[in-house]
């Protein structure tokens, strides 16, 4: 981590930080198109330019087009702190194409941060390659501590070409998600959880959650309301309201501290956090 990278870590990641998302803004980078979890409530939609939620972008950029774009983003705007890779699969799911993407960045924009969004499973194998091409904080997705309530999220977990299912699945993910976050503590990195919140799923589970990942040594959590999606299991389960986010949150934040600003950011996002266009790093073709 550069000099500059250690002071901005502190200040000026507007996903981390409520107070730097009014300043400093974000961009990702879409170039992991594919995700080795099958989760019930995702549906990945590549060329949405109408949508804003996460695994949805308007297209997948090569690395050397990631760079390119970036260049040129840079040289129109001077508010953005962050280069991220947060889809729209898993960036672990195709690790070469990103950490190319980040080697690059990283090499031509040393002062940015540098943030990656994962599910985790790949994650362990990756850390040292991570720390070394400049990423300063990684987003875990943990939806749930038990495999039980994991079974019922996930419907597939693929690792090393063999695809898993139910207790299983859900047990491989989380011994991988712990080994994971405990290693990135060990190299230094910054951590964030997301939640994404299931009602009548995981809603009750959410401060055990809290717990494990404060143990883990996570350094903050996000819980994220469910966004129903069309053409996933989950497509009519309603989502949490805001009285029971509010619930939820704290009593997480007993064992967490807890992220309130969270936008949900499509996997091409760009710009400050409170903007109210969906703008993104590519051109637009119609949905």
């Amino acid at each position: 981590m550069s000099e500059l990278q250690e002071r901005r870590a502190l200040d000026d990641h507007p996903c981390f930080h409520g107070k730097a998302s009014a300043r400093w803004g974000r961009v990702h980078l879409p170039v992991a198109p594919h995700c080795n979890i099958q989760c019930n409530f995702c549906n990945r939609l590549y060329d949405c330019a109408n949508e804003s939620r996460p695994g949805v972008t308007r297209r997948i950029l090569e690395p050397a087009e990631a760079l390119a774009d970036l260049n040129r983003l840079l040289k129109r705007r001077s508010d953005i702190a962050v280069v991220g890779i947060a889809g729209p699969g898993d960036p672990l799911c195709d690790p070469d194409r990103t950490l190319e993407t980040l080697r690059a960045v990283h090499s031509s924009h040393p002062d940015l941060l540098i943030c990656v969004s994962t599910n985790g499973l790949n994650l362990p194998g990756h850390i040292d390659e991570l720390a070394d091409a400049g990423v300063t904080h990684v987003t875990v997705t943990v939806n749930a501590i038990h495999p039980h309530i994991g079974q019922q999220i996930y419907a597939t977990v693929t690792m090393n070409h063999q695809t898993y299912q139910g207790l299983e699945a859900a047990d491989l993910l989380l011994r991988r998600q712990e080994e994971a976050i405990v290693g990135l503590k060990r190299r230094g990195l910054i951590v964030k959880i997301n939640t994404v919140v299931l009602p009548g799923i995981n809603t009750d589970h959410i401060p055990a959650i809290a717990e494990r990942a404060a143990v883990w040594g996570a350094d903050a959590m996000n819980c994220m309301p469910l966004i129903p999606v069309h053409d996933t299991p989950f497509e009519d389960l309603a989502p949490p309201t805001e009285i029971e986010m509010a619930r939820i949150r704290k009593l997480a934040s007993v064992h967490i501290p807890q992220i309130y600003h969270c936008r949900r950011c499509r996997a091409d996002a760009v710009g400050l956090l409170c903007a109210s266009e969906a703008e993104g790093c590519v051109p637009a073709p119609s949905c």
